[in-house]
């Protein structure tokens, strides 16, 4: 495996990282606006990503924008929102080919910078305002989003899970935005937004690929010259200890019933534990060999699925499950048994080598993507530590049984959202 390496370059207004490798036969470049997550904001911002991908000043429809990719040979584009930890962050990918494998061509990395600078900062508008047409049908778009998560039962329970769990708490913003949110939004009020987020936001720009560090440098040092004057310091992991065990049924017209329950961990992604943690939740839900997978749905057909992950940059783990509505008492012992049996030590040595090695391959299997190694160094900003690859896959290697049931042991429970039929299901009402 190669070790990858992020060799980044501090501007005033910026942090550029330039990631060369000779995998692939594509540049990617990413552009990362972060800043911590509002809940006064947090709609306009997950709106302003629909509106940007409609135009800009220099290609001002959809299809001239995709006319222009076409002339990247094909280059692939996207932006959109997302959550790492109690940050919202704005992402612009570009994929395009190398042109070291295109004969005839040698500035084609170059007019795919000046392509992101321009969507970034030149948006189409008249000064003041984004064009109230495009505005008013991506917030249609937005709505349509929003509510196919409603729709989603198994993402719905995720959600609701989250927000009685960190009710009180910046990680319990959607970084979706609300419905009711939408109609109060106006093309000024956005542009504004848009206008805060591209001057004040902390900027990552990732370059991943067959690229010469300096001649990359040298490009987009020349094209992104930004009127930026950045100041926001992101939310760092703020790690909570789990109060009192909070239980919340929801039903509605459903058959298949949604048992989801949350736990805080005590471990972010900086804390010397995080390797431990990973393998913790290998064993107990994150594998096909896990112990949520064969108790609670080969062992005891008590579930369609069962499964954890955990979140590393706010200490919270949950595991999701799909019962029969009359399962939720036998399904939720038997998830908590799971967790105490870990927690009182009974792993075989087969099931601890068998998740390091699933765990690795996990990490193996990120950084075999381009955008995939962009994500795991950015996830390192947002936690506020550095690895390598190679380094986090030595760290796992070493991981004992004895550190897998310490970090059981710091493992609580904090919540239990039980979505269930409306005419069927037991659970604390």
């Amino acid at each position: 495996m190669q070790t990858l390496i992020d060799h980044q370059v501090e501007y005033h207004d910026y942090l550029l990282h330039l990631i060369p490798t000779k995998k692939f036969k594509t540049n990617t470049i990413s552009l990362k606006f972060s800043s911590p997550i509002e809940r006064e904001s947090v709609t306009e911002r997950a709106l302003i990503p629909f509106v940007l991908q409609k135009g800009s000043t220099k290609y001002p429809s959809e299809r001239e924008l995709r006319l222009k990719l076409d002339d990247l040979y094909g280059a692939k584009f996207s932006i959109n929102s997302s959550k790492k930890g109690e940050n919202h962050v704005i992402t612009f990918t570009l994929d395009i080919p190398n042109e070291k494998f295109i004969q005839g061509e040698d500035e084609l990395f170059q007019k795919g910078i000046e392509f992101l600078h321009e969507v970034a900062t030149n948006p189409k508008h008249d000064g003041e305002s984004f064009d109230p047409e495009i505005v008013n049908k991506e917030k249609e778009t937005l709505e349509n989003k929003i509510k196919s998560i409603i729709d989603e039962k198994m993402q719905y329970a995720n959600m609701r899970l989250i927000d009685e769990m960190c009710k009180d708490e910046k990680f319990g913003i959607r970084s979706h935005g609300y419905l009711e949110d939408l109609d109060s939004i106006d093309p000024k009020a956005l542009y504004r937004r848009y206008q805060q987020m591209v001057k004040q936001d902390r900027l990552d720009i990732y370059i991943v690929g067959d690229i010469d560090d300096e001649k990359t440098k040298s490009i987009v040092e020349s094209i992104f010259h930004m009127d930026r004057q950045p100041f926001v310091e992101l939310n760092g992991p703020n790690v909570k200890e789990a109060p009192e065990v909070k239980d919340l049924t929801e039903k509605q017209k459903i058959q298949q019933a949604k048992l989801h329950l949350g736990y805080r961990t005590g471990i972010a992604y900086s804390d010397e534990r995080y390797p431990a943690l990973q393998v913790f939740n290998g064993i107990f839900g994150g594998f096909p060999h896990s112990k949520l997978f064969i108790n609670v749905r080969e062992k005891h057909s008590l579930a369609y699925y069962a499964a954890s992950r955990f979140e590393s940059h706010k200490g919270l783990l949950f595991v999701f499950s799909g019962i029969a509505p009359e399962k939720y008492d036998q399904a939720k012992k038997i998830i908590m048994q799971q967790h105490e049996h870990i927690k009182n030590g009974e792993i075989t040595e087969q099931e601890l080598e068998q998740t390091k090695k699933a765990v690795i391959h996990q990490l193996k299997e990120t950084i075999d993507r381009s955008r995939g190694i962009i994500e795991w160094y950015y996830q390192q900003v947002i936690g506020g530590k550095e690895y390598t690859n190679q380094e986090m896959v030595e760290q796992i290697e070493a991981v004992t049984k004895d550190d897998v049931i310490a970090v059981a042991n710091q493992v609580h429970l904090d919540t239990v959202y039980f979505l269930t039929a409306e005419d069927g299901g037991v659970a604390n009402e």
